[in-house]
């Protein structure tokens, strides 16, 4: 089984990638193909050409449609961004060919901020979208509240974190 792993922001250098990183070892420790969804690799005009030229879809933007194609299951990182989920994280999956892209693909969702809520209101709203398109999203929901506090040289240092983190990946596997 493949699983994408989705780095939900394009921001250069994101905690977020330290968190995909995770995930990805972790699942490759259990035996599964991980692809890293990176949206900071998204053409700089993709939100033009992805979104209002979708039969004529640049090839920048081809090769994340074919990544997403390719995987089974995906784990969305969601990065807290003004009470919600990243501009360029709605914009991509509406980018995507519909209505199929998502539709029927197992999700599970990462929250993560600064502050001490780990987006949980952000994955409320990408859950709604998720939803819509058809995804079969996990309900374990992980919310990784004040996130670069409790993960250092590659590991949660909150037992916590690392306990629930752990309890959705296997949740994942088997979903």
């Amino acid at each position: 089984m493949k699983i994408g792993v989705l780095i939900g922001t394009n921001r250069k250098d994101a905690f977020t990638k330290t968190i995909a990183a995770y995930y990805k070892t972790s699942f490759e420790e259990k035996g599964h193909e991980v692809e890293i969804i990176d949206l900071e690799n998204l053409p700089s005009d993709f939100t033009f050409s992805a979104l209002y030229k979708k039969e004529n879809h640049p090839e920048e933007f081809k090769v994340f449609q074919d990544k997403i194609d390719s995987i089974q299951k995906i784990v969305i990182l969601a990065p807290e961004y003004n009470g919600s989920y990243p501009g360029v994280l709605k914009a991509f999956i509406d980018g995507l060919r519909h209505p199929d892209s998502l539709s029927n693909k197992k999700v599970a969702l990462v929250g993560l901020s600064a502050g001490v809520l780990g987006n949980a209101v952000g994955l409320g709203h990408l859950n709604d979208v998720l939803s819509y398109l058809n995804a079969n999203v996990l309900g374990l929901r992980i919310k990784l509240g004040e996130v670069n506090k409790h993960f250092s040289e590659g590991d949660f240092t909150n037992p916590i974190f690392k306990n629930f983190v752990e309890k959705q990946i296997n949740n994942f596997i088997n979903f």
